[in-house]
């Protein structure tokens, strides 16, 4: 696994129906019925190369949502074909890509490395291991779940906090959108590439146009 994949996805011509997100390169595509989505989920699954690729595809009455892996480090240079079939099958059936509506919303853990245990996590949830650090729904419908390692020495301030990952020319009107239902901007040091807000509680997350910006933040969230 490397920054590669992701990288040359980003790089790449055709793909701009297309948001590299936390969870890998995912597209919304706009139709007018659930009829309509589940067709072109029929067309999809039947593209050359998508049976057994690890696409997860979810259909709901007005959209269908591609995701062409479940991880941004397991993209590789091969989703990029597939990512233009995915789009081209998308227009012959008269659908609309939507990046504004593709995000991704996951949960960081903070814990002390001696008290690092995903295993709780995945078991009490019913998730399945992707990489060494977080724990996914094996549905495709629930967040991702990872665990931040903190340093043995730093005080432990808040134990969770949501990151929520979004599409580059969008991430600037959540934030606002955000501050604007009355909440508070923490911190906006890798502004414009991620913002930490907070509700009125005190409560916080990471709003964050990386991958898609390609630029990663400098730093994580303070736990």
């Amino acid at each position: 696994m490397s920054t590669q994949g992701w990288q040359t996805f980003l790089a790449a011509d055709g793909v701009d129906d297309w948001v590299v997100l936390h969870g890998g390169a995912t597209a919304v595509f706009r139709v007018p019925t659930l009829g309509d989505a589940a067709q072109l989920a029929g067309a999809v699954a039947g593209l050359p190369g998508i049976g057994g690729s690890g696409v997860l595809m979810t259909i709901a009455d007005d959209r269908l949502t591609v995701r062409l892996s479940r991880g941004v480090f397991r993209l590789e240079e091969r989703h990029v074909d597939l990512a233009r079939a995915v789009s081209a099958a998308a227009r012959n059936h008269g659908a609309v890509a939507d990046r504004a509506g593709t995000h991704e919303v996951s949960l960081a853990i903070a814990a002390k490395p001696d008290a690092i245990d995903v295993r709780f996590w995945r078991t009490v949830l019913g998730y399945a291991p992707l990489a060494e650090d977080n724990a996914i729904d094996p549905l495709g419908h629930g967040s991702t779940v990872w665990l931040q390692e903190l340093n043995a020495d730093k005080p432990l301030q808040h134990a969770m906090h949501l990151d929520v990952s979004v599409a580059r020319e969008h991430v600037e009107a959540r934030v606002a959108a955000a501050v604007a239902a009355g909440g508070q901007i923490v911190q906006d040091t890798d502004a414009p590439g991620a913002w930490v807000l907070a509700d009125r509680a005190g409560n916080r997350v990471c709003v964050v146009a990386w991958p898609d910006g390609s630029v990663p933040p400098s730093s994580v969230l303070p736990p």
